[in-house]
């Protein structure tokens, strides 16, 4: 079942909102690690830096003050920066800076050290950017604007001609294939996790076949709002009318077609509170911050656009309301709900009821 339902998912397009939705998940979990190259890229440049700087006689210059300024400013943006799209321009100026640091770094070391230099910080560089969470054209920009900053035959005196040239060539070409390939690899495995992920918890909290919340999810939502303890909560729930004579004389395709026109007539006019479908044809909303007089008017008006929904057949909704107090259980709540929902339709249907003590 799972390899079959894996399979299935794997073989699928996903769709252009999924694939955005995907890429700003992945940036929100990844934010702190993107930080961390940031500030590891920074130190790791800043300790060469020094290095060649005085080891190499060459001076700490103003450049170098500059380099570091443009990278914390860079590094502190990130920390504010919540939106995928706008990470994938942060990080391709933080690469085009740090590698022109580098490049003016790698200048002042002997002709003869500077390709391998070179090759060493452009194989950072490739591998600290196949990790991080930006779209394709990003990652190929980057990589491009990597080797041109450190081009290991500008300034070297080595040319293609020669055999170290032409080893550079081939390195750089296996170097960027490989990369390229782990990171769109990468990127698609996470992809596919991701939509498996939601399709999973699809089917566990949203209801199949009215395509609402699930009992599950609703009693999940139902809950955190409870602990909240926001004034005026509310529980009504809503049961169809004579629903069993619809299946009897219509079919269960009927019957089908009616849980979902119900459904979505509660969506409708749900607005932000929690709602779902318990089973059968029993729905729930949990109110919250809402007079009694207001809570009444939402589930008297829930009960007319129902009764006026122009498909075929008509029926009708009973509802019972409960005031949720602030010191009970959910399944409290829901006895009392339940008790009004007896007393809507012990009275004639097609009403709410709202619970009193006396029930």
């Amino acid at each position: 079942m799972f390899d079959t339902l894996e399979e299935h998912v794997r073989q699928r397009v996903a769709p252009a909102s999924l694939r955005a939705e995907f890429r700003q998940h992945e940036f929100v979990a990844m934010r702190p690690f993107c930080r961390l190259v940031f500030s590891v890229s920074i130190l790791i440049w800043l300790v060469f830096d020094l290095i060649v700087s005085f080891l190499g006689g060459q001076g700490f210059t103003w450049l170098s003050c500059l380099f570091i300024a443009l990278l914390c400013g860079l590094t502190v943006i990130l920390h504010f920066t919540w939106r995928s799209q706008h990470f994938d321009v942060l990080n391709l100026l933080f690469i085009a800076v740090i590698t022109l640091g580098m490049r003016l770094v790698i200048e002042g070391i002997p002709v003869a050290l500077r390709p391998v230099w070179l090759v060493l910080g452009v194989s950072t560089v490739l591998y600290a950017l196949s990790l991080l969470p930006v779209r394709r054209w990003s990652f190929f920009c980057a990589m491009l604007t990597t080797w041109a900053m450190l081009n290991p035959f500008y300034h070297t005196r080595i040319t293609l001609a020669q055999l170290e040239g032409a080893m550079l060539v081939s390195y750089a070409v296996f170097l960027s294939a490989l990369v390229s390939y782990s990171y769109l690899q990468m990127r698609r495995a996470k992809l596919h996790n991701f939509y498996f992920s939601k399709v999973l918890l699809d089917q566990a909290y949203v209801d199949a076949l009215t395509e609402i919340p699930n009992r599950r999810a609703f009693m999940t939502q139902a809950e955190r709002r409870l602990r909240s303890a926001i004034p005026g909560q509310y529980l009504a729930m809503i049961d169809i009318d004579n629903f069993k004579r619809v299946n009897d004389r219509f079919g269960h395709d009927v019957g089908d077609e009616v849980l979902k026109r119900v459904a979505q007539q509660i969506r409708a006019g749900v607005g932000g509170n929690a709602f779902g479908r318990l089973g059968g044809e029993e729905f729930a909303i949990f109110y919250e911050g809402l007079e009694q007089g207001a809570a009444e008017q939402h589930v008297a008006a829930l009960c007319q656009r129902v009764r006026e929904d122009p498909g075929q057949p008509p029926v009708t909704i009973s509802i019972g309301l409960a005031p949720v107090l602030g010191d009970e259980s959910l399944s409290t709540a829901l006895v009392r709900a339940d008790q009004a929902l007896y007393e809507a339709k012990r009275s004639g249907k097609d009403r709410f009821a709202l619970w009193r003590p006396e029930q």
